[in-house]
């Protein structure tokens, strides 16, 4: 006998139409044959082409966490603006640390403006110019428009709040300059530095997250210093560009699936020690404007400690913008890892 395949034919046996040896019965199997199973062509180099697989429960739950983080952030903006526009004793601490930037303004002033200066019209162009490029020379091009997405809808929302959606009632009987909140150079800043973190290379984003979040916090403290903004409007203007992050990351296409190994750590050890040491220097700061808020709110109208306000609302914008892009970084390195949606080639 002959063996073709699964099946057995016998020289001997009657010729089917096409002139091939009679074929016996398909229900005789050879012994110890299972059933077939179709074999991918190999590569030149020997190695099978690359397989989709289906996404990972963690890159799916990753997003979920973006789009989360992203809704508590608007949330927040929206806690901010009730309570330190719309009461009295949130105007009065805001009120308080704005008369405080007198202290040493004229010293402080003279770092603080060039600071300001930067940011313009022409920075975003820039910013957001050079981000998308080092999208499209990695190739990422569904990237590149979603950091535009990104700066043009966290600006735009800025100036819709500020403008059109929030209003400020005066509580306090001073004088008051209309509702600042949230900051449009704070918005800009922090805007263009968590687009380069979406674009750069996955290794290059800890310490792209620490040059952003100490760039994004300057600018805050700046306006703060030039009494261009409360520390509310700066707060609020941080959490803005958190929301619009979280939810493009969920969104994140496959181009901005980073590349590399599956069985790699979805957020790595640089990228977790950097979070890390953004929250914990974060959540000290908040902690100092914490007490600063409750110190000034338990003297008297009228005996403020307008300097503790001041250093206190400083503490508070370099808090939450450490928290914030901490934060940022590990949702972008956890919706940036493959996992099991990654194509993985197997050798024969």
């Amino acid at each position: 006998m002959v063996a073709y395949g699964d099946r057995m034919t016998t020289p001997s046996g009657p010729s089917g139409s096409n002139g091939m040896p009679g074929e016996l019965p398909p229900t005789v199997p050879l012994p110890g044959a299972g059933t077939a199973r179709p074999q991918r062509a190999a590569s030149p180099s020997g190695s099978v082409p690359l397989q989709p697989l289906e996404p990972a429960a963690g890159s799916v739950a990753a997003r979920v966490l973006a789009g989360v983080a992203g809704i508590a952030a608007a949330v927040l903006v929206w806690v901010v603006w009730r309570y330190f526009v719309g009461t009295y004793d949130g105007q009065r601490a805001d009120w308080a640390a704005f008369e405080g930037a007198t202290y040493g303004q004229g010293r402080l002033w003279r770092v603080a403006e060039p600071v300001l200066d930067v940011v313009s019209i022409s920075f975003v162009v820039l910013g957001v110019g050079a981000a998308m490029g080092i999208a499209l020379v990695r190739r990422r091009w569904a990237l590149a428009i979603q950091v535009a997405f990104l700066v043009a809808g966290a600006n735009v929302t800025t100036q819709l709040l500020k403008h059109v959606v929030l209003d400020r009632t005066n509580l306090l009987g001073t004088w008051d300059s209309g509702n600042t909140l949230p900051s449009g150079h704070t918005t800009v800043a922090a805007s263009v530095a968590v687009a380069l973190l979406l674009v750069v290379p996955r290794r290059g984003r800890p310490l792209t997250a620490l040059l952003g979040a100490g760039y994004t916090a300057a600018t805050g403290v700046s306006t703060l210093v030039g009494q261009w903004h409360r520390p509310s409007d700066v707060i609020a203007a941080v959490l803005v560009v958190l929301a619009w992050t979280g939810i493009v990351l969920a969104f994140t296409p496959a181009s901005g699936l980073d590349r590399v190994s599956p069985s790699e750590p979805t957020v790595g050890a640089g990228s977790w020690t950097t979070a890390v040491l953004l929250w914990v220097g974060g959540g000290a700061a908040l902690a100092g404007a914490g007490l600063a808020l409750e110190r000034v709110l338990a003297a008297a109208p009228w005996q403020e400690p307008q300097t503790v306000a001041y250093v206190g609302g400083a503490f508070g914008v370099i808090g939450c913008t450490a928290v914030a892009f901490g934060l940022m970084l590990v949702l972008r390195q956890a919706t940036g890892h493959p996992g099991a949606a990654a194509q993985v080639a197997r050798h024969q």
